[in-house]
């Protein structure tokens, strides 16, 4: 959708493997080395997210199995210590879900990926019911679009719009996501605007923002006093 915010349904991926509440230990490790994933959705009513299954739910079993922490480890880690014991995806699964709208930017998945410290969400409607689920590599997928592609948003989307009418015309090159600005505008106050809406745009790895103000004029008499020059005052008629 060139001009428009790539968001989450853009990138996301439609087919999910999701456990029910009741899927057993062996059942979650079998279906996360079949698929080759490291996490998986818990739904109830086959399709509303309730919790979340991870490889770091199922390790404590491994972990604990042949010994009894010491005291101060069972005080420390005692939910790890209960999904050590744990046979079923509802009591292994992390709750609440961590999830994410399926229209949202990417740059807000990316924030909450970063926040919550996890690889994948999954994507959800209004009601919460389980749409796809979207991954790290899903988000980096914009930094893909082609570098004509990009330019072409710039100067339809960022400089048409801020610059109707340049001094000079404008020039956008794109270089590996890098966009370089070159040209004159009339106001250099919008150098940062023009800097952060280009940064904005989807596929875009960095700005060069070298655009200059309007040249100068030269004096057309140099004789002539510059306009911001005071005037002395006039002495005519004065007698000494």
């Amino acid at each position: 959708m060139h001009g428009s915010p790539h968001i989450v349904s853009d990138v996301m991926t439609r087919t999910v493997v999701a456990l029910g509440r009741g899927a057993t230990f062996k059942e979650i490790v079998k279906t996360m080395q079949q698929w080759r994933v490291s996490a998986m959705p818990v739904v109830e009513d086959g399709t509303r997210v309730v919790g979340i299954v991870s490889e770091a739910d199922l390790l404590p079993k491994e972990e604990f199995r042949d010994g009894d922490p010491d005291r101060r480890t069972q005080l420390r880690r005692l939910a790890d210590l209960m999904k050590a014991g744990a046979v079923t995806a509802e009591e292994l699964m992390t709750v609440p879900a961590v999830t994410v709208a399926q229209d949202a930017t990417l740059a807000q998945a990316a924030r909450l990926m970063a926040l919550k410290k996890v690889k994948r969400l999954p994507v959800v409607d209004d009601a919460g019911v389980l749409r796809g689920i979207v991954s790290r590599a899903d988000l980096l997928r914009v930094f893909l679009r082609d570098d004509e592609e990009i330019a072409a948003e710039v100067r339809d989307e960022v400089v048409a719009g801020l610059f109707p009418a340049p001094p000079e015309p404008i020039r956008v090159e794109v270089h590996e996501g890098v966009v370089r600005l070159t040209g004159r505008i009339d106001d250099t106050s919008l150098v940062p605007v023009a800097a952060r809406l280009v940064r904005a745009v989807e596929g875009v790895v960095d700005v060069d923002c070298a655009l200059a103000g309007p040249r100068r004029r030269p004096d057309l008499d140099p004789d002539l006093p510059d306009a911001d020059t005071p005037v002395p005052p006039s002495h005519a008629g004065e007698t000494t």
